[in-house]
């Protein structure tokens, strides 16, 4: 079956474009008049463009978190007051990246040849989640795709929002480290060296912390290529251990096991779940589907493993919060809040701000631990400096102190 893009006038005399599969050219006509569309014309579709079909099998490249947060606030934005098809065309055609355009290129001809906006959502299902089409579909049968869409992108935006604040912060302690590491291999493998071949001319004993320096110094320079491979051995030993479930749930559990980092790993999760759980609600899907969907979706697998167990036992008929204080992975406010609201009727609302009380306690935790991190790097490394520095001076107030005496 081959692909057509196609230039049509429908009823009304608008211009209709997109892609229709048929057999050859003049069945293309056909399926164009059964939807009361006169084909105006009709070339056959070139698989690299931005209106590629939807069966050609070729979108390897799968959209990013930011990509895709970027299409639902447009997509939300423009349905609210065009039709479906309509605002896929616009979108598509203002598309910046050439992968976009095929993808909703491809979309929209799905739309357009009657299939339901989630399923052809599906058929690019690498780039739109099983969570992201199961609240698009919800939205259709109900009738709310628009604020459904608006409420996805919402909840996209709010989980780029906190990538990206958390990336802002850790880019200078990094660039810091970096630079200090560098720093005091150069002073060990350039400088030590050279101040070493005057001291062995003076025949003097060197104090004990010099030549525990020179000692690390020629390890270095002998054996630092040895050093190099040993960590690329160990880095790809260690991701192919990771592929192991067992290893990787030792090393999960390591993690969230951490004093600052599995707490910041557990408040994510949590408010992560709590958010998608409030937006599930508000679309008119069922808390267990939610979960069996958002568990798919998690690295980590310690959490992973609570959030189906979790959905084992919803589905023999347990509460949400209790199945949370059972899994034992969550904070207490999400606990209270979840509690009260099913005993109240309003999870929806208690869940959604428990996730705003957690996205909060998050930015104030990591700005107050990145804060801490700067001072902390720039002391250590001071440290580390000041040992080598300290080193070289050592032997010559020895020999000054021989020479006066």
């Amino acid at each position: 079956m081959a692909a057509f893009e196609y230039l049509a006038l429908d009823a009304k005399g608008v211009s209709r474009t997109g892609v229709i599969s048929a057999n050859d050219e003049a069945g293309a006509r056909v399926l164009l008049e059964k939807r009361r569309l006169a084909p105006v014309r009709l070339t056959a579709a070139n698989d690299s463009g931005p209106q590629a079909t939807l069966f050609s099998g070729l979108f390897q490249e799968r959209l990013s978190a930011k990509e895709l947060s970027l299409i639902t606030r447009q997509l939300s934005t423009l349905v609210s007051v065009s039709p479906l098809e309509e605002a896929l065309r616009a979108i598509a055609q203002n598309a910046d990246q050439q992968k976009v355009k095929a993808l909703l290129g491809a979309v929209h001809a799905g739309v357009v040849e009657g299939y339901r906006l989630s399923e052809a959502m599906g058929r690019a299902s690498s780039s739109f989640p099983p969570l992201y089409r199961a609240m698009v579909a919800a939205g259709e049968a109900s009738g709310s795709l628009p604020s459904i869409l608006d409420r996805l992108a919402d909840l996209l935006e709010q989980e780029q929002a906190v990538k990206a604040k958390l990336a802002t912060a850790l880019v200078y302690p990094l660039a810091l480290a970096v630079t200090a590491v560098l720093v005091v291999i150069a002073l060990m493998t350039f400088v030590v060296p050279k101040v070493v071949d005057q001291f062995d001319s003076m025949g003097q004993k060197l104090p004990l912390l010099t030549r525990a320096i020179i000692a690390i110094s020629e390890g270095l320079t002998r054996y630092g290529w040895l050093a190099v491979i040993l960590l690329v051995v160990g880095a790809l030993a260690f991701g192919r251990g990771l592929k192991s479930p067992s290893f990787r749930l030792k090393v999960d559990a390591s993690l969230l096991g951490t004093p600052i980092l599995g707490r910041l790993l557990k408040e994510v999760h949590a408010a992560r779940l709590a958010r998608t759980l409030a937006t599930m609600l508000a679309t008119g899907l069922p808390v267990l589907e939610g979960l069996t969907l958002t568990a798919r979706t998690i690295r980590n697998s310690v959490l992973r493993k609570a959030t189906e167990e979790m959905s084992d036992f919803i589905r023999e008929g347990g509460g949400l919060s209790t199945a949370m204080r059972r899994a034992g992975v969550f904070p207490p406010v999400l606990l209270y809040m979840a509690a009260s609201g099913e005993s109240s009727g309003q999870l929806e609302m208690m869940l959604s701000r428990a996730a705003d009380y957690l996205e909060r306690e998050f930015n104030t935790f990591t700005a107050a631990a990145l804060s801490l991190l700067e001072p902390a790097i720039i002391i250590i490394m001071g440290a580390i400096v000041a040992t080598i520095v300290l080193s070289i001076l050592l032997p010559i107030l020895q020999i000054n102190t021989l020479a006066l005496g």
